[in-house]
Order: C-alpha cells, then sequence, then structure tokens
C-alpha cells in the first residue's frame, strides 16, 4: 500500500494559494484515479484508489499545514504504511516557480509541514514531491506562500502539476522511485 500525502491549508480563503499546491495536485491526482474524498477520524480528507493492482491512500490533512502531521502519523500506524511508501507532495519556496524536484528523504529544509510529520512519524525516510513556487521579491514569506497565482505564474504552476503528476504516476507504477528521480528531476 501506498501513501500520497498533498500538504495544504483547509478552507476557501486558502483555495488556489501557493502554499496549497499539494492540494491542487492531489485533487487532480484523486480525479484521474476516479477517487473520492471522505472525511476520516483522522483528521483528514482520505480518498482510497488502485494503481497497478496497489491499494493507494491519497491524503489531505485538514489540521492546517504546520500541524500535518498530526494526520499523517496516526493515518500510517492505522494503515500500516511504511515510511518508505509515503510521498508527500508540498511547495518549496526555493526552487524557482514551476521547477519540480524529487527527494527519496531528508530533514524539513525549514518547511513547518514537513517538520511536524517528521515529528509525528519519527523518520525523514519518506519520499518528496517539491513543487516550486519561488521565493518573494517584494513581501513577507506569509503573505507570499498565502497569495494567489498571477495567470504567468499559473502557467508555470500548472506545467509543475503536470510533471509531478507524471512521475507520482511512474512511481506508482514502476514501484521504483529512484529510476523516477532520475528521469524527472
Amino acid at each position: 500500500m501506498k501513501m500520497i500525502v498533498g500538504l495544504g491549508n483547509i478552507g476557501t480563503k486558502y483555495a488556489q494559494t501557493r502554499h496549497n499546491v499539494g492540494f491542487m495536485i492531489i485533487d487532480e491526482l484523486a480525479q484521474r484515479l476516479n477517487a473520492d474524498f471522505k472525511t476520516s477520524k483522522f483528521e483528514a480528507q482520505v480518498a482510497t484508489a488502485f494503481q497497478a493492482g496497489e491499494k493507494v491512500l491519497l491524503v489531505k490533512p485538514s489540521t492546517y499545514m504546520n500541524d500535518s502531521g498530526r494526520a499523517v502519523g496516526p493515518l500510517m500506524s492505522y494503515y500500516n504504511v511504511a515510511p518508505a511508501d509515503l510521498l508527500v507532495i508540498h511547495d518549496d519556496l526555493d526552487l524557482p516557480l514551476g521547477k519540480v524536484r524529487l527527494k527519496q528523504k531528508g530533514s524539513a529544509g525549514g518547511h513547518n509541514g514537513i517538520k511536524s510529520i517528521i515529528s509525528h512519524v519519527g523518520d525523514q525516510q519518506f519520499k518528496r514531491a517539491k513543487v516550486g513556487i519561488d521565493h518573494p521579491q517584494k513581501m513577507s514569506v506569509v503573505n507570499y506562500v498565502l497569495g494567489k497565482f498571477s495567470p504567468a505564474e499559473l502557467k508555470q504552476f500548472e506545467d509543475a502539476k503536470l510533471t509531478t503528476l507524471a512521475a507520482v504516476d511512474a512511481w506508482l507504477t514502476t514501484n521504483d522511485f529512484a529510476a523516477v528521480m532520475n528521469q524527472y528531476n
């Protein structure tokens, strides 16, 4: 079983913001896999799909970004998902807008959502799809990540979303994340 988590903040106030790229991508993935999200007892919306004969859990924590681990850790325990079978999709300020970087493991790199997941899972050995949103030039980081994309920026994000979805599909099909990283990084 695989678990794919898209990070974001719940509520219409945060919909379509830079910080919610994980939610936007996982929503598209659920649509492609004909999976519907349902609220779970683990502070998350969860959809179940099957890809290449394997069960895949799609997760959107409802705990807000900085406390995402509070949902992810218990879900992993309940479904007996190993860290190696977890993929987290999230925004990254240190990557140019539209750039996607896949990683097999690592530190939080300053991302509070990832920091929370590491804390609740007790392990850094999970996969990440980092989606670049660029770094703000003339505004605070908080206002920037909670802001919406301009039309030109949205086009770049859409390209990154397609790349991320292709990489996720390749991982689910081949179960070889190292090869997927070589192809998409």
